[in-house]
């Protein structure tokens, strides 16, 4: 009898092991579950290359640890593969324009420049592309400095021209150095199509001040083919951010050159706003590229966009950059509203003028929008 209870015994160690490791877990779930309660989930949506991943990078800069050594080293074939695509663009694009245009002289590479040319746009078509040495810079920077180029570069929303092509021109010299490792500044300008989904946990005050929301931020695919992967994360959404690119009111799509990007922008915002899943949630629209908008009003009209062709220009320089700034601003609020269900018009709408380059403006945005959404929780539970 003895040694059957002592077998007994024996067998119930385990079981009370198994017991005590089973309520640790329910309890880790459990503390995990009321702390997701506090993480507030943020979707960064828009439409290609309207400037989301480089508002996903700057919180990275400002409300993380930023870039390691090893991440900044892993956006070197990055930018140099955005140098090689930028020049064989540009290349392309003045020899197209050379045979299609009235004054198509001087859209003409010169003799010094044409052989370099055309190797420099096959590199540029490959699938992989070499390290961009000093030779290879030299050579670059000699076609970029070509005036056919300069031309041509002068009608890049027609061609697709990255944003980031100047500031990667202008420092060729430091890209191609042996030793170069990417700058911050480098890597935002660095322009790398965003596929799937990623995300990041961050706090505009720090996430140990009592006082401040913890975000989970959630930054996709823009292009119209990653569009569909963004319907799993619509569920329990605290706010979208949506990022429009107010600069390209000219230009056409990279996926399809028959459609204006900002008719497109126009379009997805519509649809994202009719989303019954976001019946409560709030809205804060980014008109991004404020910069570049900035330089372009003065030689483009606004009103060579369809959406924009009731804009009537009524003066010149600042004065007429805000005023078309501020018809903008309006053509998006009236689609907010329009777009908007008599039920939903107590969720919360802000628009915020951005230039996602510029850092200390994204932190002072991202510190208006959190006082936003701060002020919506106190609100909701009854303390305002």
């Amino acid at each position: 009898m003895g040694s059957l209870c002592s077998k007994q015994r024996y067998f119930d160690k385990p079981e009370n092991e198994e017991n005590g490791q089973a309520a640790e877990i329910e309890r880790r779930i459990e503390q995990e579950t009321k702390a997701e309660k506090h993480i507030q989930k943020l979707l960064l949506l828009g439409t290609g290359d309207s400037g989301k991943s480089t508002i996903f990078k700057q919180i990275k800069l400002l409300f993380q640890s930023g870039f390691g050594e090893a991440e900044l080293k892993s956006y070197t074939s990055i930018v140099h593969a955005n140098v090689y695509q930028t020049i064989k663009i540009l290349h392309d694009g003045s020899k197209e324009l050379a045979q299609n245009e009235a004054e198509s002289s001087k859209y003409i590479i010169s003799s010094a420049n044409k052989d370099v040319g055309e190797r420099l746009s096959e590199i540029g078509g490959r699938l992989n592309y070499p390290q961009l040495t000093k030779e290879l810079a030299e050579e670059i920077g000699s076609l970029w400095n070509d005036p056919a180029i300069q031309e041509t570069y002068s009608r890049g929303n027609e061609l697709q021209v990255p944003d980031c092509a100047h500031y990667f021109m202008e420092n060729l010299q430091r890209l191609s150095d042996a030793n170069y490792l990417p700058t911050k500044e480098d890597v935002l300008y660095a322009r790398v199509r965003t596929t799937g989904v990623v995300e990041i946990q961050f706090s505009p005050v720090g996430e140990n001040k009592k006082s401040g929301e913890v975000y989970r931020l959630f930054d996709v695919g823009g292009q119209r083919n990653e569009r569909r992967k963004w319907i799993h994360l619509f569920e329990g959404v605290t706010a979208v951010i949506f990022c429009a690119a107010i600069s390209e009111y000219d230009q056409t799509l990279f996926e399809d050159e028959h459609k204006n990007r900002m008719m497109d922008t126009k379009e997805l915002f519509e649809w994202v706003l009719k989303q019954p899943c976001f019946e409560k949630t709030s809205f804060m629209l980014f008109l991004n590229k404020f910069d570049l908008f900035e330089k372009k009003v003065a030689n483009v009209p606004l009103n060579v966009c369809e959406w924009f062709k009731d804009y009537q220009p009524v003066s010149s320089g600042k004065q007429e950059v805000e005023h078309a700034y501020e018809f903008v601003k309006k053509k998006f609020e009236e689609l907010y509203f329009q777009s908007t269900s008599p039920d939903r018009v107590d969720r919360v709408f802000k628009i915020y003028r951005t230039t996602a380059l510029d850092q200390k403006l994204v932190k002072k945005t991202f510190k208006l929008v959190d006082e936003t959404l701060r002020r919506r929780n106190l609100f909701e539970a009854g303390l305002l």
